[in-house]
This record gives structure tokens, sequence and C-alpha cells, in this order.
């Protein structure tokens, strides 16, 4: 199957801007995205391209101005290509994000192989680097834990290396579904319960962690399936927004009881932890 390589050129003012079109590129059919020091690539099928979706106006965030070009990338280069955009990721010394193709990082803690396809949740973004450096804070030892839009299920992954003694990871997506598959198989963690939904999967579960790294709107829409979900005394850890939303999703979570535990950010993307504290 042949794939057409889009690339978007951003201005240092819209690179803030790129998860956004990711998401949007993803609403089109593009199935994997590569985020680079001047925008983005992404990747489509090359039967489901038009050149026409690149016109519509929603597509691209008000008052951003992206650059484009595409190609067409032969099948039999594809993986080379891929592989040539993944680089291995070293958080806080102590979990690496690799590929089965990266040589292991000397004396890592947590070492994690995700095959890198069509999927987010590699840790390059700064909002998987973010969730990542929380969790390593985190005694998650006997505990149930719920990745939710888990990507790649590389947080779930972490998760089960530190101990968690029943993991849930879900997504929509049909390719990240699958890619979860076959990275928690790849890990050696095959009681990682992977599906394919969305929140409405969440009604009479429940968890102590519920980690959901997606994006500001749908965390706006579910928090209250989050909060339902959660065991009391239980963490909620949110991220995929700017700091600048963050107002708005702490307003949103102190609404339902939620109490704020702590914040971290990292080029302007923001993780924010919340509990659910007893009720009396």
């Amino acid at each position: 199957m042949e794939y057409i390589e889009l690339t978007c050129t951003l201005s240092e003012n819209d690179l803030q801007f790129s998860e956004i079109i990711m998401a949007a590129l993803g609403e089109l059919g593009f199935e994997s995205f590569t985020e680079t020091e001047s925008g983005l690539q992404a990747y489509i099928q090359a039967p489901a391209f038009d050149p026409a979706m690149l016109n519509d106006p929603n597509l691209w965030p008000e008052g951003a101005m992206p650059a484009y070009t595409w190609q067409t990338i032969e099948d039999q280069n594809w993986n080379a290509v891929w592989e040539s955009n993944f680089d291995p990721v070293l958080i806080a010394g102590r979990c690496a994000v690799r590929a089965p193709f990266h040589e292991p990082f000397p004396g890592v803690e947590y070492d994690i192989v995700i095959e890198p396809k069509m999927s987010f949740g590699t840790a390059h973004h700064e909002t998987t680097y973010q969730v990542i450096e929380v969790m390593l804070g985190l005694d998650l030892a006997g505990k149930t834990v719920l990745d939710m839009g888990c990507g790649t299920a590389v947080l779930a992954i972490l998760a089960a290396m530190k101990g968690a003694s029943q993991i849930t990871a879900i997504d929509n997506d049909e390719w990240a579904f699958n890619n979860s598959l076959e990275n928690v198989q790849k890990n050696n963690f095959p009681d990682i319960n992977v599906y394919q939904g969305d929140a409405a999967m969440l009604d009479g579960l429940h968890f102590d962690i519920i980690i959901a790294n997606i994006n500001r709107n749908i965390l706006l829409n579910d928090m209250g399936a989050y909060q339902k979900a959660l065991n009391p005394g239980g963490m909620l850890i949110m991220s995929g927004f700017y700091t600048e939303d963050v107002p708005a999703i702490t307003g949103a979570a102190n609404n339902l009881g939620l109490e704020f535990a702590g914040q971290t950010q990292k080029n302007n993307w923001a993780t924010v932890s919340f509990i659910l504290r007893n009720q009396s």
C-alpha cells in the first residue's frame, strides 16, 4: 500500500497548534504523525487522500497559517521512513520508551518497547512525557488503573511495570486499539485489558487511578464519567491541553468534588492531578 506523506510547516507561534492539527487530520483519515522542529508530518493511505480535504477551513486552527506539501511514499520504503522518524525517549533518567530496533538504555529502571506504527503515545509529545513523570512519582503497587485514550498503551504498560494489580486501556481508534494489543504482548503484559470504545464503557467500573491524556473538550465532556469510576481516595490524572485551559479543567473537576493535587507543564502543555476525597 502506498502512503501520502503530508509535511506541515508552522511558524514558531503556531507550533502550539500541532496536536490540534494532528487530531483534525486524524478525523480525515490520516493514520500516523511525527512532530518535527518546524511542524509535523502526517501519513494517510494513498487511495484515501484527496488534496481538496486540505482546503477545509475547519482543519486549521483560527489564526494558524501552515505551509504544506505532500509526496507519495512507496510501500517498500514505508517502514524505513517511519523508523527513521522515531527516536528513543528517556524520562527522568528512569523510564525509556523505545522501538524494537533501538538498543536498550543501560541500567534503565523501566524499559518500554513500543512498535512505532500509527498511534499517538510514544512519549515524544510533552503530554505523554509529563504523565510518565507523574506516574514515576506514584506508588502503583496493587492499584487498579485505567489508561483512557491509551494510544499505544505506553502508560498502561508503565503502570504494569510499577506493580498495578489490574489495568484497563481504552481507545476509540481502531488502529490505536490494535497497536495497544500488540504492545502489551511485546512487553509481556498480556493481562492488561485493552478495549476499543469511549467513556460509555466505564459504567459500573471502578479504579484507584485514572489517566486520561486526550484533549480539553473530551476531558470536559467525559470528566463526570471519570469521577463516577474513581474509587474514593483515588487519583485522576489529566493531560492533553494547554496551560491556559487549566482553569476550565480545574473548575469542572472541583464541581465534581475532585480536589486539586498537582500540576506540571512543559512547553505550554499541562498535566493536572486531582484526588476524590472520601465522602463523609
